[in-house]
């Protein structure tokens, strides 16, 4: 029933190529299907002015869409002078996703930037650029234990996102747009690599759901999530 003839509770096929941009102190190209995003993290050595003097550490991100990201041309947002809320909500949502599974105390003061571009979108570019961010801030983070900078990792935990929706009145995971577009409920789900949740956003598109439609799409969500989790594990490997 599927667009793309996957069963419900299928991921599209993930891949994680890790050192794909030479500056940067980490940098992975995550493909989930069709939608595929360029994470690169990026070490500053002082923190944020509001943070001087605490002891602790920052992460925070920036998100954007090449302009043939999607099937029609969309004007870079630098030419219109302003980021839209959409681009804004997302960028903030990745940055306080990839915070929650770090110990800003150990990393110090000093900042990480993750910046997340899509090249191709296909449904789900908020959730594969946090699942693709962490891998670039796990990179960056591992030169700084290599290199002395700290003692203690700040990694606490893996952190990664999945969709889920309501689509043909079925509970389904890892939404493409084909689904995305048409489905009655869209969640996005971003979860620690132990289960537990960082944050869940889900609205009622074209039909409200049941709290047992909640439940089982939470429990796709768990699925998802141990694959991606897997996938990164094995790109920093």
């Amino acid at each position: 029933m599927r667009p793309s003839g996957r069963n419900l509770s299928q991921m599209r096929p993930i891949s994680i190529e890790t050192g794909v941009m030479g500056h940067a102190e980490g940098s992975c190209l995550i493909r989930c299907g069709n939608t595929h995003v360029l994470c690169t993290a990026s070490l500053e050595e002082t923190p944020p002015r509001f943070l001087k003097g605490t002891g602790l550490g920052w992460v925070t991100a920036e998100y954007g869409m090449l302009p043939r990201a999607t099937n029609t041309r969309n004007r870079r947002e630098a030419t219109q002078g302003k980021q839209s809320g959409r681009t804004q909500e997302i960028q903030r949502l990745i940055g306080r996703s990839l915070r929650a599974g770090v110990d800003r105390v150990a990393l110090g003061e000093r900042q990480i930037t993750v910046d997340c571009d899509v090249i191709q979108a296909d449904g789900g570019t908020r959730c594969a650029s946090i699942t693709g961010g962490w891998v670039a801030l796990r990179l960056a983070v591992n030169k700084l234990l290599k290199a002395g900078a700290i003692t203690t990792d700040p990694i606490i935990d893996h952190v990664a996102a999945v969709s889920c929706g309501i689509y043909g009145g079925q509970p389904v995971l890892d939404l493409d747009y084909a689904e995305d577009s048409e489905a009655g409920t869209d969640g996005n789900f971003v979860m620690t690599g132990g289960g537990k949740l960082i944050e869940v956003q889900m609205s009622a598109e074209g039909a409200t759901f049941s709290r047992d439609e909640m439940n089982k799409l939470l429990d796709l969500a768990d699925l998802g999530l141990a694959e991606l989790v897997a996938a990164q594990k094995a790109a920093v490997a």
